[in-house]
């Protein structure tokens, strides 16, 4: 089986690390998409299915906040498991997204180690 992933992030160099980390982590890749803010994010899922998506806090036109939130409201994509990559934390953020169902936080610089423990738990999981 392969994981078709969503990368939301207004940085491509941050679109090719999480890209070249699964690949060295071995992750079974499908399709790959790409986004620069939530707006495009919301607009991929509109488009693709995806078993995973990565998420930035920090983004122009839709944060990543707003993103989640909106996923969380439709039972579509209320269900995908999203991992918040950013280098911003606060602990009241964190807890909200948890609340809104972000199945992990991952602060940047991440090690690749660490990742790709995390995606094979999340994915193990979710298409157990």
């Amino acid at each position: 089986m392969s994981f078709n992933i969503l990368i939301v992030d207004d940085s491509k160099v941050v679109h090719a690390i999480i890209e070249k980390t699964l690949r060295m982590a071995e992750i079974p890749l499908g399709e790959i998409h790409h986004a620069s803010n939530g707006q495009e994010g919301l607009e991929m899922l509109e488009a693709h299915w995806v078993d995973l998506i990565f998420a930035d806090i920090n983004m122009p036109v839709m944060t990543g906040d707003e993103m989640i939130e909106r996923m969380a409201a439709n039972n579509v994509t209320k269900s995908i498991p999203t991992i918040v990559v950013s280098t911003e934390g606060s602990a009241t953020r964190v807890e909200r997204l948890n609340k809104l169902g972000v199945a992990a936080f991952l602060r940047k610089p991440f090690k690749p180690e660490e990742f790709a423990s995390l995606v094979r738990d999340i994915l193990g999981k979710t298409h157990a």
